[in-house]
C-alpha cells in the first residue's frame, strides 16, 4: 500500500513541478493555477486516504494559499513561487518519513509551515470558523457504497468516510451486506452519510475522486437545515439502523417539512422533485441497484512489474519471428484454409505489438520535465540568464533507457551551465544577447534515437583541452591528433579545464561516466564545438524495443532490411541512366534526387543493362534516392544486435532472422548517407592536392 502510495505521489509531484515552472514563466495562465490546486487536492486526498495526517494538512495548507491565488484574493509573486519549490522539494522527502523522524526534516517541516502561514495571514485570510459562519450551510446526504473488492488496490474506506465527515457536523449510518460466500478480504460495509457543510457538491464529490470505479456514490443535497439537531430525524435514524435511511426517504422529508424549526429552503414545486429524487434514489438501493450521478467515462489504469513488461515483450519478438515464418510456409503451401489463417494471425500479431509497445514506451517529454527545475535553479545559483528549450518531447523511449538517461544527461547539462554558457556581462561584450539558450531535442533517424544538448556558449577550445592533456599526462605533444580526437578527451576519466571546484562541476568526474552510461545502453556519444558560437553534444541510441516495421529488400542475394519509416516512394530506373552519371542525380517525378548505388559502395559488380530499383529515403530536410536489386515487399523484423565484433559497421544498426531462417541486415539510410558523402569529400580533397 504505501509503496502505491509513493508512486502516485511521485506522479503528481512531478507534474506539480512542471505547473509550477511555466506558471512562473507566465504568472497570468489560471489553467496552470488550475492545474497547480487540482493536484495538491489530489495529492491531499491520497494522504488523507493511505492516512498521512501530516502530509495532508501540509498540503492543505499550501493548498489553501493557491486557492486564494485563483480566486484573485492573493497575488502570485517571486517570493511565493520560490516557497512552493522549497514545499516541493520537502514533500518529495516526507513521503518517504511521514512521521517526522528525521530531525532535519522535522525542523525544516515547521519552519516551512511558518512560511506558509505567513503567505495565508499577509493575505488577510479569516479562520476556518469564520468562513464557514459566512456561508450558507446546508444538508448533504451521501450513500457511499464500496465493492467488495476495494481493499484489493490498498483502499481504506475509513479514510474517506472520516475525510467526509471532517467537512462538518455529521451522522454516520453504517450499514453491513452478509452473505454465506462473503470472504474474509472482501468489504461487506457500506455507509449513509448526512453532512451539514458549507462544502461545494464538487469538494464533497473530490473525496471519492480514485474510487469511483469501485463504489456506488449518490450525492443529494436536502431541502433543509439544522437536521441533525431535530429529533425526529435521530429517531427514523435509530429505528433504521439495520436498513437504509433512504428508502424510508419520504417519511423523512414529510417528518421534517412539518417542524417549525426546519423551514424548507426551497418553494413546494421544488421540494417535490426533491423529495421524488430522493425517495427513487433510496427505492432503488433498497434493490441493491444504487442510483449513479452520470459521468464521464475515464481511462483506468493498472501498475504491472517492469519484469513482466519486458517478458511479454521478449514473447512478442518471438511471435512475430514465428508468424514470419507461417507465412512463409503458407507462400510455399498454397492452401485457401491456411492463407486465412496466417492473415488473421499476422494481424492479430501486429495488434499485439502495437499494444505491448504503447505498455512499455513512455514519451521523453517525462525527463525532459525534470530538468526544467535542474536548470532554473542552477541558471540562479550561478547569476546568468538561460533560455531553456526542449524539442521532440513526444519522442518516445523504454522507460528503462530514460531512467538510465537521467543521469548523464544531468552531468551534460551542469557542464553546459557552468563551462558553455556565460554571464551576462561576458556575452554582450561578444556581441551576443545578454541570455543564454540551452536546447534539449530528441528525434528518430532509422532504428536509433538522437538527443541533443545544444547551448549558443563559449565552446570548448581544442587547444586549451590539448595541453591540459599534455600536462596531465594523458597523450604526448608529439601525437598528431584531430579536432574531433581531441575533444572527445573530455571523456577522459579524471580529466576537466575548470579552475576552480564548483558545487555544479569542476571535480573531475561526470563526463567519463556519462560515456560509460551511454556505452552500457549500447549508444554512442558525439562533441561538436566552435569558440565562441556554442557546443553540441548528440547521444545515439537504437530502440531496445526491437520490432520495426520495414521493406525487405536484396543486394546481389544479400538480405536487408530498410525501416519504412524513412521511406517515401520506390521507383524502377534504367541501369543506362545511371552509367556514367558523374554528377550521382536522378530526375524523378519533375525533382533531381541524389542516389546512391549499394552495389558499387559494397562492392559487386555494377550492372550494365535492364533496371534497377530505387528507394527514394528522407535524410533531414531532403530526399536520396538507394538502389537495390529486389524489392521483397513489407517486413516486420525484430532487431537483433550485431554484437561487439562488428560495432563499427555503424550503417548497419541491426540484423532480423528471417522465417527460413537465413539473416537480414538493418541498414540505417542516414548513416549509408553520411559515410557516402564523406567518402565523396576526401576523394575531392584528395584529387585537388594531386
Amino acid at each position: 500500500m504505501k509503496l502505491t502510495y509513493i508512486e502516485e505521489a511521485n506522479e503528481l509531484l512531478a507534474n506539480l513541478e512542471i505547473s509550477l515552472l511555466a506558471l512562473e514563466n507566465n504568472s497570468s495562465d489560471k489553467t496552470c493555477i488550475e492545474e497547480i490546486f487540482r493536484v495538491m487536492h489530489t495529492l491531499k486526498g491520497n494522504s488523507s486516504m493511505f492516512g498521512l495526517p501530516v502530509i495532508t494538512d501540509f498540503v492543505h495548507d499550501l493548498e489553501t494559499i493557491y486557492d486564494k491565488v485563483r480566486s484573485g484574493e492573493m497575488e502570485l509573486n517571486k517570493e511565493l513561487i520560490d516557497c512552493s519549490f522549497l514545499c516541493l522539494d520537502h514533500i518529495k522527502v516526507i513521503i518517504y518519513d511521514a512521521d517526522l523522524e528525521n530531525v532535519v526534516n522535522k525542523e525544516n517541516h515547521f519552519e516551512l509551515l511558518k512560511k506558509i502561514g505567513g503567505f495565508i495571514e499577509e493575505a488577510g485570510s479569516i479562520s476556518v470558523n469564520e468562513k464557514k459562519e459566512s456561508q450558507a450551510v446546508r444538508t448533504v446526504y451521501v450513500l457511499f457504497e464500496p465493492s467488495a473488492k476495494i481493499f484489493d488496490n490498498g483502499t481504506n474506506p475509513l479514510f474517506l468516510v472520516s475525510e467526509l465527515a471532517s467537512m462538518g457536523n455529521s451522522k454516520v449510518v453504517p450499514h453491513f451486506k452478509l452473505s454465506e460466500n462473503q470472504a474474509h478480504d472482501e468489504c461487506f460495509t457500506y455507509w449513509e452519510i448526512f453532512i451539514e457543510t458549507d462544502r461545494s457538491e464538487n469538494e464533497i464529490r473530490d473525496v471519492f475522486v480514485f474510487v469511483e470505479d469501485n463504489a456506488e456514490i449518490f450525492i443529494k443535497e436536502l431541502p433543509f437545515k439544522n437536521v441533525l439537531k431535530n429529533k425526529h430525524f435521530n429517531d427514523l435514524v435509530s429505528k433504521n439502523m439495520y436498513g437504509d435511511v433512504g428508502t424510508n426517504m419520504e417519511e423523512l422529508v414529510h417528518l421534517l417539512s412539518d417542524q417549525q424549526n426546519n423551514e424548507p429552503v426551497a418553494d413546494a414545486k421544488k421540494e417535490v422533485v426533491i423529495e421524488t429524487d430522493v425517495s427513487e434514489a433510496g427505492a432503488i438501493h433498497s434493490n441493491k441497484k444504487v442510483s449513479k450521478e452520470v459521468k464521464e467515462k475515464g481511462a483506468t489504469s493498472i501498475r504491472v512489474s517492469s519484469d513482466k513488461l519486458d517478458e511479454l515483450m521478449n514473447l512478442v519478438s518471438e511471435l512475430v519471428t514465428t508468424q514470419a515464418g507461417l507465412t512463409l510456409f503458407t507462400a510455399k503451401n498454397k492452401t485457401p484454409e491456411l492463407e486465412t489463417i496466417s492473415e488473421n494471425v499476422e494481424k492479430l500479431t501486429r495488434r499485439l505489438r502495437d499494444t505491448a509497445f504503447g505498455m512499455t514506451l513512455v514519451p521523453i517529454n517525462n525527463m525532459f520535465g525534470r530538468f526544467q527545475r535542474m536548470v532554473r535553479d542552477i541558471s540562479s545559483s550561478l547569476g546568468k540568464e538561460v533560455e531553456f528549450v526542449t524539442e521532440g518531447g513526444e519522442t518516445e523511449l523504454d522507460k528503462t533507457i530514460i531512467e538510465t538517461l537521467t543521469d548523464p544527461l544531468m552531468h551534460i547539462l551542469r557542464n553546459s551551465l557552468d563551462h558553455g554558457i556565460e554571464k551576462a556581462a561576458d556575452r554582450v561584450t561578444k556581441g551576443k544577447s545578454p541570455g543564454g539558450k540551452l536546447i534539449l531535442k530528441s528525434f528518430y533517424s532509422g532504428v536509433f534515437v538522437y538527443i541533443q544538448i545544444i547551448d549558443d556558449g563559449k565552446g570548448i577550445n581544442v587547444e586549451t583541452i590539448r595541453d591540459k592533456a599534455i600536462s596531465k599526462g594523458i597523450i604526448k605533444s608529439t601525437d598528431n591528433l584531430s579536432d574531433k580526437e581531441i575533444l572527445d578527451l573530455i571523456f577522459y576519466a579524471g580529466f576537466s579545464t575548470a579552475e576552480k571546484i564548483t558545487d555544479v562541476s569542476g571535480r573531475g568526474v561526470g563526463m567519463d561516466v556519462v560515456k560509460r552510461n551511454i556505452a552500457d545502453l549500447r549508444g554512442n556519444i558525439l562533441v561538436e564545438s566552435e569558440v565562441n558560437v556554442g557546443t553540441t553534444l548528440t547521444i545515439k541510441l537504437p530502440l531496445t524495443l526491437s520490432i520495426i516495421d520495414g521493406l525487405l529488400v536484396t543486394v546481389d542475394k544479400v538480405n536487408y532490411i530498410i525501416p519504412l519509416s524513412v521511406i517515401t516512394k520506390c521507383y524502377s530506373v534504367k541501369n543506362e541512366d545511371m552509367a556514367n552519371n558523374f554528377n550521382r542525380l536522378l530526375t524523378l517525378d519533375g525533382e533531381q534526387v541524389p542516389y546512391i548505388n549499394l552495389r558499387e559502395e559494397f562492392g559487386y559488380t555494377v550492372q550494365g543493362s535492364g533496371e534497377t530499383l530505387l528507394i527514394a529515403v528522407n535524410n533531414g530536410d531532403r530526399v536520396v534516392g538507394i538502389t537495390v536489386d529486389m524489392i521483397i515487399g513489407e517486413y516486420q523484423a525484430v532487431i537483433k544486435p550485431l554484437g561487439r565484433h562488428h560495432k563499427k559497421q555503424d550503417f548497419v544498426s541491426g540484423a532480423s532472422i528471417l522465417g527460413d531462417g537465413t539473416i537480414a541486415l538493418v541498414l540505417d539510410t542516414n548513416k549509408v548517407i553520411d559515410l557516402y558523402t564523406n567518402n565523396i569529400k576526401r576523394e575531392e580533397k584528395t584529387w585537388q592536392l594531386n
